[in-house]
């Protein structure tokens, strides 16, 4: 069983903590349901937001959801590039899965799908 990293993003429209944690919690909720994830074959997940989202920290929203309790965690600001995207919250599963690379679905929602369309096809309709 390889690991593979497992990628997405999502906006939120306003530096909140119940749209912060809201947006996560969708945008993991995504994730597991596309590519049939259990926690325990999580290694750990990074979450980086952008540095004008200090209302919360997204791992909570992570640490919240059933079975994600002993998930290892680590949140960080996003490098702050001129011009990029604004009030995004990115995540990164490693994940132990039979899965090969070109079997992963990443999840790129709201206006996050602006950072990977080459990845759009693994969105949901």
């Amino acid at each position: 069983m390889a690991v593979r990293g497992i990628r997405g993003a999502i906006t939120v429209d306003a530096n909140e903590e119940d749209k912060i944690l809201d947006a996560t919690a969708e945008l993991l909720e995504g994730i597991v349901k596309l590519n049939n994830i259990r926690p325990e074959d999580v290694a750990c997940a990074f979450l980086t937001v952008t540095r004008d989202l200090d209302a919360a920290f997204p791992a909570l929203a992570v640490r919240r959801m059933p079975g994600w309790e002993l998930v290892p965690l680590m949140c960080a600001q996003e490098v702050p590039v001129k011009g990029s995207l604004e009030r995004c919250i990115r995540l990164m599963l490693l994940v132990n899965t039979p899965l090969g690379q070109a079997e992963i679905r990443h999840l790129y929602l709201g206006e996050a799908r602006k950072l990977r369309p080459d990845l759009a096809g693994s969105n949901p309709p």
